[in-house]
């Protein structure tokens, strides 16, 4: 490409902001801008539809273990939720109703996939390739891939070599009859044990390679009735105070799992209980009882997994593998597991949120090579070396006691007030202080001392794999979080000065023109 093409080219295609993902976090971040009359942006989804990780999670048994009134955007409430916990189709359908309601699907492209993101320092820019080879270009770019977008697969020797169906729980084949089959199923985690019980009644045999078993308590799911949707939908303060009760609820439980382990042990006391009363077989109870701290590793709900563990078509299988043969699963007791079908339920990359080759900063830094002692940023949001660079659900934002859309919307007003700051200063990018970015992750280390994620020897997915630090969890109440990201912080911030003038111009020929910003939206939820 010549240079007066390349520069034809970046006249065609500058957005202010592009946005990655289409689930919560990018079409929160999308409805947000749209409100404030933003125009100049974009979302890339690269998957066929909108919903992110309720788009691509279509298994048997698919639902969320946060409350459906929480589980939802405080500025889009929803009275007629069907179930207290949300199936996976109907969360699906309410962010692509969303997408519908505030006009962003002109804005989404669907079946575009990122492969890189480069930092253009003269330019000011991101320069966005999507998996097609085509190119655009960016001021800000919000990453909002969430942290189970990337299917994690256990390195088992001979998976090339098996002869039956093979598939992750992301990725469930549904072209596939299970009906009659010997199914094994590797892992037993939030997906597994959902799916377990949905197919275990048509299975001919059902192998399922546990490596620790989880801790699970009763699930207090039911159906909202239609009268009760409708109280909801008359009285909309009335549904607020049900989402602020549920959340205070919610937030109470930080108290065991940040500043008191040993207030985790009513949970404890439900988990036994619940094992006790629903697995009367004293060997197999024991091969499902946890010997770790509760909640170190992500506590589950279920009213159905373990009557399906006793079923007799079911065997619980506790000695690692091995390898894996043309037809079966060998064990390291030497013991051949015949199978047609393996179901991977072995969870998601959380802790490794990006591969290498994908982003590349200033002085062309790789951001894997910046995570080379695990993922970390300025408020789970910024990264020092990558200007103008926003992670939603970044590092250190997940929960594991409340809902992670309360973490995002406040990520989203943070966000926001760092693209107020970029205009109102006539800046070009904003890059998080290095110094200031280490000062808070010290911080955060400091406050996972005696929290329960550090407690014994207990192994999670929110811990990097070469490091043991937690870099998914955040290590507080949820509200403490939001008081931090209130207000953008343009001092701990190096601020670069205003754009060159053929840029600017470029971006003022090819951008709507933007009103003056509107006042903030209200806060909906004084209570949190």
């Amino acid at each position: 490409m010549n240079a007066e093409r390349q520069v034809s080219a970046i006249a065609d295609k500058v957005y202010r902001v592009l946005i990655i993902g289409a689930g919560f976090s990018g079409i929160g971040m999308a409805v947000r801008l749209q409100q404030r009359g933003e125009r100049d942006f974009v979302v890339y989804e690269k998957e066929a539809g909108i919903g992110g990780t309720w788009w691509v999670n279509q298994y048997p048994g698919c639902a969320c273990d946060i409350p459906s009134h929480l589980y939802s955007f405080s500025f889009e409430p929803k009275p007629d939720w069907s179930r207290r916990f949300s199936p996976q189709a109907e969360i699906r359908d309410y962010l692509a109703q969303c997408a519908h309601k505030y006009d962003l699907l002109a804005h989404i492209h669907c079946n575009t996939a990122v492969a890189s993101l480069r930092w253009l320092e003269q330019r000011a820019l991101w320069e966005v390739t999507d998996t097609t080879g085509r190119v655009v270009f960016a001021q800000v770019v919000v990453a909002g891939t969430g942290a189970l977008s990337s299917p994690d697969y256990p390195a088992i020797p001979g998976f090339e070599r098996f002869r039956g169906r093979i598939f992750h729980s992301q990725q469930w084949d549904h072209d596939y009859d299970l009906t009659g089959k010997r199914i094994g199923v590797i892992g037993t985690g939030a997906s597994a044990i959902q799916f377990i019980p949905e197919i275990q009644p048509i299975a001919a045999q059902l192998a399922v390679f546990q490596r620790t078993p989880p801790w699970i308590i009763p699930k207090p799911d039911r159906g909202i009735s239609q009268l009760e949707q409708g109280v909801l939908r008359r009285f909309p303060r009335l549904q607020r105070l049900v989402r602020g009760i549920l959340y205070a609820t919610h937030e109470a439980r930080a108290l065991g799992f940040v500043f008191n382990p040993r207030l985790m042990t009513l949970h404890k006391l439900l988990a036994l209980n619940l094992l006790r009363r629903q697995v009367k077989d004293q060997a197999l109870r024991s091969k499902l009882t946890p010997s770790y701290a509760i909640g170190c590793k992500r506590i589950l709900i279920s009213n159905n997994y373990y009557p399906a563990m006793t079923q007799p078509n079911v065997a619980l299988i506790t000695s690692a593998i091995r390898e894996v043969s043309e037809d079966a699963v060998i064990t390291a007791d030497n013991q051949k597991h015949e199978v047609d079908a393996l179901i991977l339920g072995t969870g998601f990359k959380a802790s490794t949120p990006f591969p290498r080759g994908m982003i590349f900063g200033r002085t062309g830094q790789d951001i894997f090579d910046a995570w080379s002692a695990g993922p970390e940023a300025y408020k789970g949001t910024t990264v020092a070396g990558f200007p103008n660079l926003f992670l939603l659900m970044g590092p250190n934002t997940g929960l594991g006691h409340n809902s992670i859309v309360y973490m995002i919307e406040s990520q989203i007003a943070y966000i926001l007030g760092a693209l107020d700051t970029l205009q109102s200063r006539g800046a070009s990018s904003v890059d998080i202080q290095p110094q200031v970015q280490e000062r808070f992750n010290l911080l955060l280390r400091q406050r996972m001392q005696g929290a329960v994620w550090t407690v014994g020897n207990c192994k999670s997915w929110y811990r990097h794999a070469q490091t043991g630090r937690n870099v998914v969890i955040w290590p507080g109440f949820s509200w403490m979080f939001r008081r931090e990201t209130r207000r953008f912080d343009a001092e701990a911030y190096r601020l670069t000065g205003s754009t060159t003038d053929a840029d600017q111009q470029l971006r003022l020929d090819h951008s709507p023109a933007r009103p003056a910003r509107p006042a903030r939206v209200p806060e909906e939820e004084p209570q949190q």
